[in-house]
């Protein structure tokens, strides 16, 4: 395997499959066997994941709620989704812990960084729910600060696309794949790849990201091998 640690960031919406809202549970069961594959070869996993399929915070916001009280409710969304995985990967047959952000002591273990090394160390699939525990942050920033403070190989970006085009490829058929892009050429060519504190964060620390289709069963096992599918985003 070409990474021994990495920090895979999920997608709120990635769980609904083909739903409008919510979380589709054979699209879990789907990610749990893709994760159960590359930690059988190994690989430590840690996951952060949105809460996009429930709430959102700017969209609360920008509906005229308190943007620091929609913060906090996306803030639990991420914690109900980490819940749904967790019980996937159980199901899988992996040992787990979720790990919070805000204090949920009924519910999960609070993030404490040295515990989190532990049970990666012991072969555990360790979740981080509630975002970094502040509002007006990303989970693109808390995947980012959690992956640089477990010390991952990478980050994997599991997304419903095959990498990062020059162009949306979902409007635009002309659109081109780049299999691999310097941090500096996506600021310059203004491509989305995650939130502006979040990529800055992951560049000045020299952690690469991967964008990869995760929802083509295989996908993360390729790409912990080393395999050329996605976009790398490295130095």
């Amino acid at each position: 395997m070409k990474y021994k640690r990495i920090l895979l960031k999920l997608s709120g919406e990635a769980l609904m499959g083909n739903r409008q809202y919510g979380i589709d549970p054979e699209r879990l069961a789907e990610y749990a066997e893709d994760i159960k594959e590359i930690t059988n070869k190994g690989v430590q996993v840690a996951i952060v994941i949105g809460g996009g399929n429930i709430f959102r915070g700017v969209a609360g916001a920008s509906n005229g709620m308190d943007r620091v009280q929609g913060d906090h409710m996306g803030m639990l969304a991420t914690v109900i989704n980490g819940l749904a995985l967790q019980g996937a990967l159980e199901d899988a047959g992996l040992k787990t812990r979720l790990q919070t952000a805000i204090k949920i002591n009924e519910v999960a273990e609070p993030f404490i960084r040295r515990k989190a090394l532990s049970h990666l160390n012991k072969g555990r699939v360790v979740i981080f729910g509630g975002g970094t525990g502040n509002p007006y942050f990303t989970t693109d920033s808390a995947a980012v600060l959690r992956a640089i403070e477990i010390q991952a190989d990478v980050i994997l970006k599991g997304t419903r696309v095959d990498g990062i085009y020059n162009t949306d490829p979902e409007k635009d058929t002309k659109a081109t794949k780049f299999n691999f892009i310097s941090f500096e050429d996506v600021l310059s060519k203004g491509l989305k790849v995650m939130d502006t504190t979040a990529f800055t964060l992951s560049q000045e620390n020299k952690l690469p990201i991967i964008v990869f289709d995760m929802n083509k069963r295989g996908n993360l096992l390729k790409v912990v091998s080393g395999e050329n599918i996605g976009t790398e985003v490295n130095i």
